[in-house]
């Protein structure tokens, strides 16, 4: 099973807060009041979201943390990889040291394919979406996918 931890979770919360205000400059301890999520969690990953470029932070009486971007420019994919790291399925979709078996390994083409397909759907995605109201009718994983076998063999 494919799991993001709780801290990514908790980003996505925090950064779908920010984007609703998205002129505005953002306390951890307002973020942490209107989130639920505990004040030294949000200092954590905003912190981690700084880091990446997401956020940007200004000090002072009149400072906190705003977004880096618009929030059509902030993907998923960003704010994954800036509290789990590169996204990837295997540890060969990111370097063949991790890997004892790489040498002779025959599939890690296909890894690839579908790393890539799921970083490519993962950069589809901004926050402007992920605020963007909707009822359990438009979730997207009611529909079905097809993948061809064939393409992953090019």
């Amino acid at each position: 099973m494919l799991r993001l931890s709780k801290l990514t979770d908790y980003a996505t919360v925090i950064l779908s807060v920010m984007a609703k205000q998205s002129a505005n400059v953002h306390a951890a301890i307002e973020i942490a009041a209107v989130t639920g999520i505990a004040l030294p969690t949000v200092s954590k990953i905003l912190k981690l979201l700084v880091n990446a470029k997401v956020l940007i932070s200004t000090r002072g009486a009149k400072g906190g943390y705003a977004l880096a971007r618009n929030p059509e420019e902030i993907t998923v994919a960003d704010v994954i990889s800036a509290l789990e790291g590169p996204i990837a399925l295997t540890e060969c979709s990111i370097s063949l040291q991790g890997c004892e078996q790489a040498a002779g390994c025959d599939i890690r083409g296909n890894w690839s394919l579908i790393n890539q397909a799921i970083h490519n759907a993962l950069e589809s995605v901004t926050l402007a979406d992920m605020i963007k109201p909707t009822s359990i009718q438009d979730v997207a994983w009611k529909q079905e996918f097809l993948i061809p076998v064939a393409s992953l063999y090019r």
